[in-house]
């Protein structure tokens, strides 16, 4: 585990103070926080190191670049219908957390954080992830009919994320296939599914949802592709709400995929679908194959129409490409 993450107490409550985005001295932060100013600036370096924004006026002490929404666990709880849900400050990843608690917790329990250390993507990827900008929402979900019943699940996740953001005024949100969501064509959201089980056995799902609300260039570096945050397009969400409405929402589609399995939401692929009728490439390990994205299967496969025949796909990644 990150070192930092060992002494989590005082930085935490550093952030709640500087959360209302007003100026605080460092006179303030001794008293309040019983520590000397050496402390303070190494607390602050921690908070800097999980990608919170601070700047320090002389005279006036630290402030952060703009107020922070902070989750709060009470808050979500009283707006789910039911079912459990976790609200974990600093953690290493949100899937990681649940995957190793299967066994103590319950299908359709959630946890969310408001940083990982450790957060990743598909593929082994990093997922950047600081603090108390975006939602990073993990949900457990134990199926009985094995391992051929998930075959769908993070086209599913993905439709049901961005229905619901669409709920929330980001009106133009569109999927990727097979796992992520796209604004104004850039990466928006991300979704990790992971799978434990065997074919005729009880399977373990956790899915893992990275959401960019209001991250900043200045406090993630450089990514390896374009993104875009929800503010930049001028919608701003309620958190807390949000973990709450999506985690009841989700709860309710695994009900639904684990009734009737992917049909009920091939239907809404298409009209949610940013590469359709686009001229993409697939990347498949080494090869990359071209051709014109015409959306999904009933079995959730990319369809790519190659010199007017169409073939399917199960894995891979597309990108468009020039005409």
């Amino acid at each position: 585990m990150n070192n930092n993450i060992l002494h989590t107490t005082i930085p935490l409550k550093l952030i709640n103070l500087l959360a209302d985005g007003k100026f605080h001295s460092i006179e303030q932060f001794n008293m309040l926080l019983g520590v000397n100013n050496a402390c303070i600036k190494k607390y602050i370096k921690i908070v800097r190191n999980w990608g919170v924004d601070i700047f320090t006026m002389p005279g006036k002490g630290y402030r952060l670049y703009a107020p922070l929404q902070l989750l709060d666990e009470n808050i979500i709880r009283k707006l789910l219908p039911e079912g459990r849900l976790t609200v974990l400050p600093v953690i290493d990843s949100t899937n990681q957390y649940l995957i190793e608690h299967i066994g103590s917790i319950q299908t359709g329990d959630a946890c969310v954080a408001e940083y990982q250390a450790q957060g990743r993507g598909r593929r082994g990827r990093q997922w950047i992830s600081p603090f108390g900008n975006n939602l990073y929402l993990s949900l457990y979900w134990r199926f009985e009919k094995g391992l051929e019943s998930s075959g769908g699940i993070s086209l599913m996740v993905g439709i049901v994320m961005a229905e619901v953001l669409k709920r929330f005024g980001a009106e133009k949100v569109q999927v990727k296939w097979p796992n992520d969501l796209y604004l104004n064509n850039r990466k928006l959201a991300g979704i990790l599914v992971e799978i434990f089980g065997k074919v005729d056995n009880t399977t373990h799902i956790v899915i893992g949802a990275g959401i960019n609300l209001a991250m900043r260039e200045s406090t993630v570096g450089k990514i390896d592709q374009e993104w875009i945050n929800l503010k930049e397009s001028g919608v701003t969400i309620d958190r807390n709400v949000l973990a709450a409405e999506l985690t009841s929402t989700l709860r309710q589609a695994f009900l639904q995929f684990e009734r009737n399995g992917f049909s009920p939401f091939f239907s809404r692929w298409q009209a949610l679908d940013n590469f359709l009728n686009r001229p993409v490439k697939l990347l498949v390990a080494e090869q990359e194959i071209k051709g014109i994205a015409r959306g999904i299967d009933a079995q959730g496969a990319l369809i790519l129409e190659q010199e007017g025949k169409l073939h399917a796909y199960f894995d891979g990644n597309i990108s468009l490409r020039n005409q």
